[in-house]
């Protein structure tokens, strides 16, 4: 009897300079210039498997550094992949992810940012103990972690200030999204280049409000914790060292899935990015207007790799993606919660299993799909 046919999980997307590339080369290590990592929270675990295949030898199979850009939980995800032994510290995040758990006040539903924070902060600090020198140093690899440093009202958290700018936000990136800048600017903090200054931005910043700050080993955990600090959920990380004074949030708000200007010209071949889903949003407040979740000609270069919904919708527990959400729905039960994680990172081994054979394969263009 022959066995049932397993569902497909991976979706492969490229924008077309990366598909006219596919078709006349396939996909090597050496053709990979930049891997962007989504903000996103526990969304993140599931890319998991393809981060220890890339990290852990794929993209060993090459000389020329890559950038890695990262929002969020994509920056704590591309730090990791900087350290020396990659697949062994992916396994440790996971875990440390999987199993966080904060203490509950009661009669609340959720814990207060303070306490969030301080607890996030340690896990962190413990995390990255004896590591942070190899990850700034790492020979090929050039970390970027995207901040959102605020502006006017955001300028310091405060209790009634915050929830008011942030309605200022949310108006003005409804208007335009350039708008926004008004608000929040993008605050890149890059590792050290060849030259000695933070590495070259392997995007162009044009398209709204930049400033770039080397990354160095003071603030390293500071703009990484600022990088996964969701507003009103964490609080901000104020006063950066090396970067302009201020409040520092998700670097997600400004750069959801960091729908970025890429170019071939700045930043190598192609851009890979193991991705949660097949749209690349912009901004976090962009997560509600569709006409923003549309290809654009800053992403042709780019090779995305996402979860097929089907495959979500019948593989994974409770049908789904793990999300933030999960805090709620299974309230003080960390047990429960920790096994469904668990077990959609285990599923999601088939993502980078057909990545393999995909590339085993010789790249065949039937799996490709536009971005």
């Amino acid at each position: 009897m022959t066995p049932p046919r397993l569902q497909r999980a991976l979706r492969i997307h490229a924008g077309p300079a990366a598909l006219r590339h596919i078709a006349r080369q396939g996909l090597v290590p050496a053709d990979v210039g930049v891997v962007p990592a989504a903000a996103g929270g526990p969304k993140g675990l599931v890319l998991g498997p393809l981060d220890r295949f890339l990290f852990g030898g794929w993209l060993d199979g090459a000389s020329a550094p890559v950038h890695l850009v990262g929002a969020s939980i994509g920056a704590w995800r591309m730090a990791t992949a900087c350290m020396e032994r990659p697949v062994e510290a992916f396994e440790r995040l996971e875990q440390a992810y999987i199993h966080q758990a904060y203490d509950v006040p009661p009669g609340k539903r959720r814990p207060p940012p303070s306490h969030v924070s301080e607890r996030f902060g340690q896990n962190l600090q413990a995390f990255y103990a004896g590591h942070v020198d190899e990850v700034l140093a790492h020979p090929r690899y050039r970390l970027h972690v995207v901040t959102s440093r605020g502006r006017q009202l955001l300028a310091r958290e405060h209790r009634v200030a915050t929830p008011l700018g942030y309605l200022g936000a949310f108006a003005a990136n409804a208007v335009h999204r350039r708008a926004l800048g008004w608000w929040l600017e993008r605050v890149v903090f890059s590792s050290p280049g060849p030259q000695g200054g933070p590495a070259a931005l392997p995007f162009g910043v044009r398209d709204y409000p930049t400033r770039q700050v080397p990354l160095r080993a003071d603030n390293f955990l500071p703009a990484l914790q600022a990088s996964c600090s969701i507003p009103f959920v964490l609080q901000a990380v104020h006063d950066i060292p090396g970067a302009p004074r201020g409040a520092y949030w998700d670097g997600g708000i400004t750069d959801y899935h960091l729908h970025l200007a890429y170019g071939p010209a700045q930043s190598g071949p192609l851009v890979l990015y193991p991705h949660f889903q097949r749209h690349v949003v912009p901004g976090w407040l962009d997560k509600g207007l569709r006409w923003r979740h549309r290809a654009t000609p800053a992403l042709d270069a780019m090779v995305l790799l996402s979860p097929d919904p089907a495959w979500v919708r019948d593989a994974l527990p409770d049908g789904k993606l793990p999300d933030r959400q999960d805090f709620m729905r299974y309230g003080l039960d960390t047990a429960a919660r920790a096994k469904a994680w668990g077990a959609a990172v285990a599923a999601s081994r088939q993502l980078a299993d057909e990545f393999t054979a995909w590339l085993d394969g010789g790249c065949p263009l039937d799996r490709v799909e536009p971005l």
